[in-house]
């Protein structure tokens, strides 16, 4: 029994669905299909979710709201056209999203959502009735009747326990499950969205709730590649890879698979498959919890922007009992997570993610640590990335760290920050953004260009 996700571009037009329904019809395993939203049809296209953003952000200025409509509804006409499905698909999705656009606007985020997570739901409704009209049994099945039960606000979306409970039932189905990711309901009935990739979370929750064999996550790729693609040409496709080594590739810059999408499925230890829509045939990448073939000590190389890094300076900092936890303690009332916290003696700096701040939040920080920690000097700094050097045989290998920097000074970048993680499974460098792309194709040459023999 399979679990297998379309992304948006696997679904963005009608010959796309028709591709997903052919893959769903060659493996009757295939028993649930979980759905994004459309996606771009071409690079200067919007994907639907844009749209509905675009359509909540007038509804909520009240602006004139019937131009933005069409634009989405055009998209599923088109569809539905390509599709020789009958009008009624359509009449239902607008019905369904007049009635989201008229809804309580008072809580702003509760509204963005429930806006946002229509491009999902309607897609499922649309897909399933696709099947349907081919002759495949299916059944567009909500979270909300499913139990997808996340919890509340601030914290950003989680499935509950008891959501893994109620969406165990969706096995006994004897129809193709279609279902809309991207969404679950908390015990109060409202609909909360999960984090950027959230259709990845839905896969991975429903996979692990079944009991899946295996969770395939179809995408427009053959497989994953070692390093960018858009940065690196023709780099190295990885054939397998671990969940850790895939969890730390996603979390600096891997836009193939979510990072937080993984946990469901490593828990209950159901492999994951990366394949292409568009090239079904292609054995795509196997994520699973050990691989067999560990030749290489290093399996890939990452890099993500967006990062800044609070500098905190006091002499004998390291005698101080608390200092880093009242630190810590600053951000998080500031509803501010970090990612890394290198020290020394007398300093200790703070990696963040940019998004978090604001030049508000930051006078604050920078006021509170003075003032309360009695620091000589803090300051924030931005434009940071980080690169992510990741692979199972690390540890076994000496000398990795040492060729890293090495090819990293090669192109005369200054590393703000090394971090080893104590699984040994990845090593971070903390470099200025506009060195990201150099970087990150002179440790490819370090660590995958084949060497030449004189």
């Amino acid at each position: 029994m399979k679990v297998s996700k379309f992304g948006g571009t696997s679904v963005a037009s009608a010959d796309q669905i028709k591709k997903v329904a052919a893959i769903v019809q060659s493996d009757r395993s295939r028993k649930f299909i979980v759905v994004s939203a459309p996606g771009k049809r071409f690079d200067s296209d919007k994907k639907v979710t844009d749209l509905l953003i675009d359509l909540a952000s007038a509804a909520l200025n009240h602006e004139e709201v019937e131009t933005k409509l069409s634009l989405v509804l055009d998209r599923y006409k088109e569809i539905a056209l390509g599709l020789d499905l009958e009008q009624t698909i359509c009449d239902v999705i607008e019905e369904d999203l007049r009635l989201r656009i008229s809804s309580d606007s008072s809580d702003v985020e509760y509204f963005v959502d429930n806006i946002k997570a229509s491009g999902e739901d309607n897609n499922a409704k649309l897909i399933s009735t696709y099947f349907t009209s081919i002759g495949l049994r299916a059944q567009y099945v909500s979270p909300k009747t499913a139990g997808l039960i996340v919890n509340d606000f601030p914290e950003r979306a989680l499935a509950l326990p008891e959501a893994y409970e109620n969406l165990s039932e969706l096995k006994n189905s004897n129809e193709i499950v279609v279902f809309p990711g991207f969404f679950g309901f908390t015990k109060g009935g409202l609909l909360r969205t999960f984090d950027r990739g959230g259709s990845d979370i839905s896969g991975s929750i429903l996979a692990a709730s079944v009991h899946a064999d295996l969770y395939e996550n179809f995408t427009d790729v053959d497989s994953v590649f070692c390093a960018n693609p858009r940065v690196v040409n023709d780099p190295v496709e990885i054939e397998e890879i671990t969940y850790r080594e895939m969890r730390e590739l996603s979390y600096a810059g891997f836009s193939v698979f979510h990072d937080e999408a993984l946990m469901p499925v490593y828990k209950a230890r159901i492999p994951v498959c990366i394949k292409n829509t568009n090239n079904p045939s292609a054995p795509g990448t196997k994520i699973v919890a050990e691989r067999k073939g560990k030749h290489r000590p290093i399996t890939g190389i990452s890099a993500d922007s967006g990062f800044s890094i609070l500098y905190v300076s006091k002499y004998l900092m390291n005698r101080e009992i608390g200092f880093g936890r009242k630190l810590l303690q600053i951000l998080e009332e500031e509803l501010i997570s970090y990612e890394h916290t290198p020290s020394g003696l007398d300093d200790i700096s703070v990696i963040l993610r940019s998004h978090q701040l604001t030049a508000e939040k930051e006078r604050r920080i920078i006021k509170r640590v003075k003032e309360e920690l009695h620091a000589e000097e803090a300051h924030f700094r931005h434009e940071f990335s980080m690169i992510v050097v990741v692979g199972e045989g690390m540890n076994n290998n000496t000398g990795l760290a040492a060729r890293a920097a090495t090819a990293i000074s090669r192109t005369g970048s200054n590393i703000e920050m090394i971090n080893q993680g104590s699984s040994e499974v990845s090593l971070s460098f903390g470099v200025h953004r506009s060195n990201e792309n150099k970087i990150l194709q002179e440790l490819y040459n370090e660590f995958f260009a084949p060497v030449s023999v004189g």
